[in-house]
């Protein structure tokens, strides 16, 4: 179909089980395409959460942020990462480094900052052999479908995320705060309602309190939005899982989350909070070339294990202090 007339972007895709898709054709210029329609393509995103866009023909990183800088006003320097990335410019980043042959449960990025992205935009340059794609899930939907009781007790206690700094597992300090300089990354965490000791061998162990439901800043709609079952110890493999515990003790894992209280979250529970996810889960695997765009507050987006050579860029955008996402967070009028 033509895609030089807004009206053309009302033709959006909506199938059963499958994000929005846009079919394009660029013409050879997909920087120039984004930045015609973005408005257009933001409205599409507000009124279903996420859109992949199909047909722009990204083939190089120069291209892709060319186009995420025509799709957002600025593109952000990530903080707080959890895991590795490598930089392809200013603000364009590859996917997280993740073992392939396991999944990035649901999750929305950066969740547990206090400025966290509004938007995220992903570009795929290379799509795997099987699976990988980045599937997503209406966080409007899932706060509805858990059980009153838990999500009741999350929305009054909030959630904790305890991390353990290593050479081994995750980022490493310089990787998530910019620096391993320890009176930067000290400030850091004074700046940004973060908890630290230094350990006696000279690792780094922190713990942040972060509400698990917020209010849309536009839609004022509530969305169950955190990463508690994503970097919780039970959604591990469990040969994973028992050699980290072997390796650092209970105590020292590279990531884990809890209740705001500070009590265990129970493998039961994570597991409700999966399936709860992967029953609302919709998802269409990357062709070389495709761009989503995905409202990182009201969807949580996931990462499918995958086979082959998979490449794809990640950028974040629109930064927001959510006013219920307070180190100390209350239940929020319903």
């Amino acid at each position: 179909m033509s895609s030089s007339s807004p009206a053309s972007l009302l033709e959006v895709e909506l199938l059963p089980d499958k994000p929005p898709v846009l079919h394009v054709e660029a013409s050879g210029d997909a920087a120039g395409w984004a930045a015609e329609h973005r408005d257009a393509l933001r409205a599409q995103v507000t009124e279903h959460g996420a859109l992949l866009v199909r047909g722009l023909g990204v083939r190089e990183p120069d291209q892709v942020g060319a186009v995420f800088t025509g799709l957002a006003d600025g593109l952000m320097t990530e903080r707080e990462a959890f895991a590795p990335r490598e930089s392809h410019g200013a603000g364009l980043y590859s996917s997280s480094a993740w073992p392939d042959n396991q999944p990035m449960c649901m999750h929305h990025e950066l969740s547990y900052t206090l400025e966290v992205p509004g938007l995220m935009l992903f570009a795929c340059l290379r799509a795997p052999s099987q699976g990988g794609a980045t599937a997503v899930a209406d966080a409007e939907r899932v706060l509805q479908a858990l059980p009153a009781t838990l999500s009741e007790r999350f929305e009054r206690e909030g959630w904790l995320l305890t991390r353990s700094y290593n050479d081994e597992i995750g980022a490493s300090l310089e990787e998530s705060f910019g620096t391993d300089d320890r009176a930067a990354v000290e400030q850091y965490c004074r700046d940004h309602a973060i908890d630290f000791a230094w350990q006696p061998d000279g690792s780094l162990r922190t713990r942040q309190r972060r509400s698990a439901v917020v209010r849309h800043p536009l839609t004022g709609r509530r969305c169950w939005f955190n990463q508690i079952a994503f970097l919780n110890e039970w959604t591990l493999a469990p040969d994973v899982r028992e050699y980290l515990v072997d390796e650092y003790g209970e105590d020292g894992l590279p990531f884990n989350t809890r209740y705001g209280d500070g009590s265990p979250i129970g493998e039961d529970v994570v597991q409700l909070l999966n399936t709860t996810y992967e029953d609302h889960t919709r998802r269409e695997p990357w062709q070389p070339g495709d761009v989503m765009l995905v409202d990182n507050i009201r969807t949580a987006h996931s990462r499918e294990a995958f086979a082959g050579d998979r490449q794809v860029l990640v950028a974040m955008a629109e930064p927001q202090r959510l006013s219920d996402s307070r180190p100390t967070p209350e239940v929020s009028p319903r």
